[in-house]
């Protein structure tokens, strides 16, 4: 017998829920990706009482309360008036958008949901940033420590923000007494995502810099919507990672891919990467290849000891991706068409990287320089 459709399940589950059960959740960003992915569980849950979705545009759960409006307005106050738990997930990090502006949306927006939320009497607020904010570095332990320091620079797409997310996480309690905050760190999401570390694996080849050594640890966004949850209930607090248990090496990683390597002299790799993301053909400045280098691998403990546990494994995380990105071609994080794509397959990664010059002199003469 197959299992009823989720709106359905969720209808269902709403109508039967005992009057009073559970907390009220607000879901910022609550329209599209892991907010919409969330929102339709919260609203199916057995354990929620009611959930309150704030987006700039209407979503499709019907069976959530929503509210219209961006979330850096502080009317959101009011908005968010009777809900017990707030989880942030109106975030930008669109490779495409520009970095200043991006910024500005998610340090502005962050801000304004955490004093609103204090305002308003919430007693909690989720954050979800990245375990990239421990920093990729090659001296770091496998796995860190969830109480590991965050030892991570601006230099990479979206990290900036993140920590900047987390330093207004960490001070609203003291600001705003009685607030509680909790703080979700996923490891390379995998699902509906466009990063700049999903790209690496669009390229013909996977980009290996001399003597580093990679490790990877991937986060299905469905394991992500589940430890959101975990967090909304209030079933573990504090700062945490999620992901899969385990991690792979670079090894493993090529041999489960059918990819091969191509590898570079660190000074070219990251000279290249930066002078491309410079004249604007990348959108991924040079940090982001510290997280292809070195090991950022972190211990899931604090949801283990909850009780909570992955349902996707790396190797299936990582298949799951190579399905995903399938007719995508991507060399130095730059999206190729299909005409540009078969001449850098034919050329191979190599020359698209070391031709950085090339590309320099012809984005000069275009701008007639």
């Amino acid at each position: 017998m197959s299992s009823p459709d989720p709106q359905v399940r969720a209808a269902r589950n709403i109508s039967t829920r005992p009057a009073g059960r559970g907390p009220v959740v607000a879901v910022t960003g609550a329209a599209s990706g892991v907010g919409d992915l969330l929102t339709r569980r919260l609203a199916a849950s057995d354990e929620i009482k009611q959930v309150i979705a704030i987006d700039e545009r209407r979503g499709e759960v019907s069976e959530a309360q929503w509210h219209i409006l961006d979330v850096r307005d502080p009317a959101i106050a009011e908005k968010l008036r009777g809900a017990d738990v707030v989880v942030h997930l109106a975030v930008d990090l669109d490779l495409e958008s520009d970095a200043a502006a991006r910024t500005a949306y998610n340090v502005r927006g962050a801000q304004t949901v955490l004093t609103a939320a204090a305002a308003a009497g919430v007693r909690r607020v989720v954050l979800c940033t990245s375990a990239m904010v421990y920093g990729a570095l090659p001296d770091n332990d496998i796995p860190l420590s969830e109480d590991a320091e965050l030892r991570a620079t601006a230099e990479a797409t979206g990290v900036g923000d993140m920590l900047e997310i987390e330093r207004l996480g960490r001070r609203a309690p003291r600001a705003h007494p009685g607030l509680q905050v909790t703080v979700v760190r996923p490891a390379v999401l995998v699902g509906g995502t466009d990063t700049a570390l999903t790209r690496y694996f669009e390229s013909p080849r996977l980009l290996v810099v001399a003597g580093s050594r990679p490790t990877w640890q991937f986060c299905h966004v469905e394991d992500l919507v589940s430890a959101l949850e975990y967090a909304a209930l209030e079933k573990v607090d504090g700062e945490f990672a999620v992901g899969c248990d385990g991690w792979l090496e670079q090894e493993e990683v090529e041999e489960l891919s059918g990819i091969r390597r191509m590898e570079l002299p660190s000074a070219v790799a990251l000279g290249a990467a930066a002078r491309l993301h410079r004249i604007g053909l990348t959108p991924s400045p040079a940090g982001d290849l510290a997280y292809t280098m070195h090991p950022w691998v972190v211990s899931v403990g604090r949801l283990h000891d909850a009780g909570w546990r992955p349902t996707w494994t790396n190797e299936e995380v990582l298949a799951a991706l190579l399905e995903e990105v399938q007719g995508r071609h991507t060399v130095a994080g730059r999206r190729l068409g299909r005409k540009d794509a078969t001449a850098a397959g034919a050329a191979g990664a190599t020359v698209a990287l070391l031709g950085t010059a090339a590309l320099v002199r012809q984005m000069r003469k275009r701008r007639g320089m």
